[in-house]
């Protein structure tokens, strides 16, 4: 077993998070090695749930990655393990930084200076245009464009960027054989065409509804700023925009109209010190 190998059934054993894998890593040395351990080396590191052990302990790691590879191969994609050349160095520095990155499309525009676009699937004519519009300029200016591929905002923005005929990335919250939502299966094909279609999950992991704040995390780690348009109170965009504070990233949203339930979240983003776009 090779350190790809490892790094694949690490990172697919559930409730084993990158911080819990950098901490078995440090005290046994490798990830080969940290596959390799019996439950007593395992027990004497982790202070984890008895459940994550047993997937620790339990995982039928030649079948996962027999089964994996094949579908790596069949849809196009690479890894990237946090070791590598290619791994993006703004996403490498931030907290609980992904072990793996699945990757379909360019992998050199991972590292170029790129922008997040965020916001509510749920967007107005007025918030869809104005991702669109920004999107669209900030392509023609350089930057790379990085969204979610949700509806609404997120898919304003990747199609601004591809309009522009710039670079776009989008990060999942699924496994890259379950492009979710499935209406955007088309936009990621062209996405993947210059740019990259990208996430930490499994090939066949379903877009569950606790992959997303993770998901969110890459968004912003990946970018210099995050664009906020549109977000209710409650909103996704608005942990992105957490992550973005909490990794050193600026954050800057565009105000929304009074009383609308999608302006609330960038307005109080305003309130609380983001910039005003």
């Amino acid at each position: 077993m090779n350190k790809l190998d490892a790094l694949l059934i690490l990172n697919a054993i559930p409730g084993l998070s990158p911080s819990r894998i950098r901490t078995l890593v440090e005290h046994l040395g490798s990830f080969e090695a940290v596959v390799a351990a019996g439950r007593e080396d395992i027990v004497s590191i982790l202070d984890a749930p008895e459940h994550v052990l047993q997937n620790i302990l339990h995982f039928p790691k030649d079948k996962f990655l027999l089964h994996e590879y094949n579908l790596l191969r069949a849809h196009g994609v690479c890894v990237l393990t946090i070791g590598d050349e290619h791994y993006p160095e703004a996403l490498r520095e931030i907290p609980d930084a992904p072990a793996v990155l699945y990757v379909r499309g360019n992998l050199s525009v991972l590292k170029d200076p790129s922008v997040a676009i965020v916001g509510s699937r749920h967007a107005s004519l007025y918030g869809l245009g104005i991702a669109q519009k920004f999107a669209m300029e900030l392509a023609q200016s350089g930057l790379t464009i990085v969204s979610g591929l949700a509806r609404g905002i997120d898919t304003a923005a990747h199609q601004g960027a591809l309009k522009a005929n710039g670079v776009t990335v989008a990060v999942l919250g699924s496994g890259l054989s379950h492009i979710y939502p499935l209406e955007n299966k088309k936009l990621s094909q062209a996405i993947a065409e210059g740019g990259a279609v990208i996430s930490e999950f499994p090939m066949e992991t379903p877009p569950a509804s606790f992959n997303f704040p993770r998901r969110n995390r890459i968004i912003s780690g990946l970018s210099k700023g995050v664009v906020v348009v549109e977000a209710a109170l409650k909103s996704g965009a608005l942990i992105t925009s957490d992550f973005a504070l909490e990794q050193g990233r600026k954050v800057f949203a565009v105000p929304g109209r009074a009383g609308e339930l999608g302006s609330e979240g960038t307005n109080k983003l305003i309130k609380q010190g983001a910039k005003l776009t």
